[in-house]
């Protein structure tokens, strides 16, 4: 990049250190990069914008001069999914970390994109609210990056995914435009439906600069009940708690590589998570306990700090990669074959690979822990279709991703995906080849 360039594009960014050259850049955020790209062609530059309208002014010029621009928050995933072309600047929106309204009595929030979770709900916690998500790197993780990734966690059951909890957004265009979908209200109407195209659209049609969201009333009381057993008791007992009355707010089942490697028991296992006033909380265990105890299932109880770390615990076991683990997959398939396929996943990997998966949806993560393990992904995969579902690889080796396609998408959602992606950014400048179009 000439140095003319370079001073044009220090000239629209606010601060003195808002805009590195790459040589500057914290070794972190090389790391982070390090297993997103699909070359070894590093950006030129890391770019902090401190507001909406100077990060507008950023991606205008870089479609003027057609640079690719690679988005992120706070870079926890820039890893995940699809290779990413060389880009010339990465945009990190973590400056953007303002709370810019909380109506409390219409329990909504409205937040900048580089708001990080934590900070958030620590807000929300002063007046008895908070937001029902849960993602992965749940310290660091960003709002606008949490709804990019689609990244929800074990509160799906009860409220969802993020896509269901977003109101409004508002997103700078390719062209550098700022545009707004959905509003600050509950019951909204008005334009398209971006909130939910946005979700899951890892920074390849805008980058989000500004989100509304419901929020909740924080639950009174707390507890969990975790079941252990044998696979049959297992799905058998996922069946009655879905067909029943009952009202958890997470309910996951448990591979029994993750049973074993938790110390929770022996075989498959359920957690079921109930958040209410206490006597509803109590009532609803006692009912679970019951049904366990009809299929001969180990109950444990879990409450106060004890459940808190419970539930901490799956989430860094199981949706942040561990030091050990070779590839870490999301997966989906029709709810009432997740304990077969966590089953298979067991058996396949003799014990190395552990999964976990919500019993509404289907949906959840797993890792693997073995090397070679492009065998058994492809197998995973395939097991994973023959259910109607997917299998995504998130983070992996480089050398992984090129021997095997990370989304796995089938039938015609490529072309519907390209056509709106040609929509949104007909330059492709943003997140190129993050979904198609990469060459291994």
């Amino acid at each position: 990049m000439t140095y003319a360039i370079a001073s044009q594009l220090q000239a629209l960014v606010n601060g003195p250190t808002a805009i590195l050259p790459w040589d500057e850049v914290d070794l972190s955020w090389k790391n982070k990069l390090k297993n997103a790209l699909n070359s070894p062609i590093f950006p030129e530059y890391l770019i902090f914008p401190s507001d909406e309208v100077t990060l507008g002014k950023i991606v205008e010029f870089a479609n003027k001069n057609q640079w690719p621009i690679l988005p992120c928050g706070s870079g926890t995933k820039l890893n995940w999914g699809g290779l990413i072309s060389p880009t010339k600047v990465v945009i990190s929106t973590q400056r953007l970390n303002r709370i810019i309204d909380h109506a409390v009595a219409d329990l909504t929030v409205t937040v900048e994109a580089g708001v990080k979770l934590s900070d958030l709900q620590q807000t929300l916690r002063q007046v008895n609210q908070f937001l029902p998500i849960d993602p992965s790197y749940p310290d660091n993780a960003t709002i606008g990056g949490i709804i990019a990734t689609a990244d929800t966690g074990s509160w799906r059951q009860r409220y969802g995914g993020v896509r269901d909890l977003v109101l409004g957004l508002s997103f700078v265009r390719s062209d550098g435009k700022i545009a707004k979908g959905g509003g600050k209200v509950v019951k909204n109407v008005a334009g398209y439906d971006l909130m939910k195209l946005f979700s899951g659209s890892y920074g390849t049609l805008g980058i989000i600069c500004q989100v509304t969201f419901r929020v909740y009333p924080y639950p009174e009381g707390s507890g969990t009940i975790g079941l252990m057993g044998e696979k049959s008791a297992i799905a058998t007992a996922s069946q009655i708690l879905m067909k029943s009355g009952l009202q958890p707010t997470a309910a996951e089942i448990l591979s029994a590589g993750v049973v074993q490697q938790l110390n929770l028991g022996e075989g498959m296992g359920l957690m079921v998570r109930f958040q209410s006033i206490p006597e509803s909380v109590q009532e609803q265990i006692n009912q679970v306990s019951a049904i366990a105890q009809k299929l001969g299932l180990k109950t444990v109880f879990y409450q106060k700090e004890i459940e808190e770390n419970l539930w901490q615990q799956l989430q860094d076991f199981i949706r942040v990669p561990n030091t050990n683990a070779a590839v870490t997959c999301k997966i989906g398939v029709v709810p009432n074959r997740g304990v077969d396929f966590l089953d298979q996943l067991h058996q396949l990997t003799q014990g190395q690979g552990w999964g976990m998966l919500n019993i509404s949806s289907g949906i959840g993560k797993l890792q693997l822990t073995t090397e070679p393990c492009l065998g058994i992904l492809k197998s995973l995969r395939l097991l994973a279709e023959n259910s109607r579902g997917f299998l995504t690889v998130l983070e992996s080796s480089v050398q992984i991703k090129k021997e095997i396609e990370p989304w796995g998408y089938r039938n015609n959602i490529l072309l519907l995906m390209e056509k709106t992606k040609q929509q949104f950014d007909p330059k492709n400048i943003l997140s190129p080849s993050r979904f198609f179009g990469y060459t291994k």
